[in-house]
């Protein structure tokens, strides 16, 4: 259970699950039929839920996913690295410039007809790879390097949902709706009514809500996912972190890499470059590139803020670099946000390979430019500086 909840194999099962499931889809006849198959519709039809099984992995799993990261937003809103403007500024000026860069390059290269839509794909970073990178290849780097991007990270994540609440909400059922927030209102009683002597009836009642709650924000017609991030803002937070904590292994374990799985299983299309479409060319250029600038630039110039003359900024444009190559890497949310934007499109495919690709190359270079600064920092230590790795 320890190495699941490490930073480092979750990320290598991650990416071996989405190899995984490419090299699987392209394998004569055995892919044609493992996608056939995760198009099979299961499930209880009289309600609406006789999803097909890559559906069923996309909404139902990964609200466990966003559960987790809403109740790691709760804590750092309120007790961590966002819990004042002072720690938040810098990181969320560095975030902004990484989701609004990416966009302008994949409009730039993809912003003509239907491919425009695909927009909002590059804008995520994977908190869970780009930490597990930074554990690989960012020994001796000073801890606020990774505090700045594990702030950044978060913010992305807020930005990521966000887009997923306004942007891919269909015609609300509003009475579904209603029921949804009842049952989560009715989840955040029973979070702090557990006790030792009421836990074993409070948690099993707990799931059943949340389950219950799943179900009619699904039917409501907003993107079943959010409500893992409702019930994970409104929990508890000392049973939150309980919950989260033992959710960990499962997530990194199971729901992680089975939902890299199914993303990843699309079949490459046998074209010359020409016809592939710009969507797929706007997110390869759009992680690595329009990421590493926007963060860096916008980072450093929110180093600043604050700063007083002759005082050296708290994070030189060296350390930025690195994290802002860090943040290319989209993978989870890029991916989600590419089958929600191009939803029974044929450019669907194309748009999951643009996020393999260019959070591949953003892997690849972040891996460079973590190892470079993490190599000058050992040979150059600074008296009382923590650092990552190094004790």
């Amino acid at each position: 259970m320890n190495l699941l909840r490490s930073e480092r194999f979750p990320a290598f099962l991650l990416l071996g699950a989405a190899l995984v499931g490419l090299v699987v889809a392209n394998i004569p006849a055995v892919g044609a039929a493992v996608i056939a198959w995760s198009e099979t519709k299961i499930g209880p039809a009289a309600i609406g839920l006789d999803l097909d099984i890559a559906h069923w992995v996309q909404d139902l799993l990964l609200a466990v996913f966003f559960f987790g990261v809403a109740v790691e937003l709760q804590f750092e809103m309120t007790r961590g690295q966002l819990n004042s403007v002072s720690k938040a500024i810098r990181p969320a000026i560095a975030a902004a410039g990484g989701v609004i860069t990416p966009i302008i390059v994949y409009l730039l290269i993809a912003g003509h007809g239907d491919t425009a839509q695909g927009w909002p794909i590059p804008t995520a970073t994977d908190i869970a790879f780009a930490l597990g990178v930074l554990a690989m290849f960012g020994k001796g780097l000073p801890t606020k390097t990774r505090v700045f991007l594990l702030a950044l990270a978060i913010i992305d994540d807020i930005v990521g949902i966000v887009f997923i609440a306004v942007l891919f909400t269909t015609d609300i059922d509003f009475l579904s709706l209603l029921v949804g927030l009842v049952l989560i209102a009715a989840f955040a009683v029973l979070s702090r009514m557990r006790t030792r002597s009421t836990q074993a009836f409070v948690v099993p009642l707990m799931v059943l809500v949340a389950l219950a709650a799943w179900v009619f924000v699904f039917r409501s017609g907003i993107h079943a996912t959010l409500a893992g991030v409702a019930l994970g803002l409104v929990v508890r937070q000392h049973e939150g972190m309980r919950a989260r904590h033992a959710l960990e292994p499962w997530i990194n374990g199971a729901i992680l890499p089975i939902f890299a799985f199914f993303s990843a299983l699309v079949a490459i299309p046998a074209v010359s470059l020409g016809e592939l479409s710009p969507a797929l060319f706007g997110i390869v250029v759009a992680l690595p590139v329009g990421k590493m600038i926007g963060i860096t630039l916008f980072g450093w110039l929110s180093m600043f803020i604050g700063r007083k003359k002759g005082e050296k900024p708290e994070l030189p444009i060296g350390d930025i670099l690195p994290a802002a190559a860090l943040g290319g890497i989209g993978f989870t949310v890029s991916l989600l946000l590419s089958r929600l934007a191009f939803a029974d499109h044929a450019v669907s495919d194309e748009a999951v390979l643009g996020v393999l690709i260019g959070s591949l190359i953003s892997l690849v270079a972040s891996s460079v430019l973590l190892s470079l600064r993490a190599r000058h920092h050992r040979r150059h230590p600074q008296q009382g500086v923590e650092r990552i790795g190094v004790s």
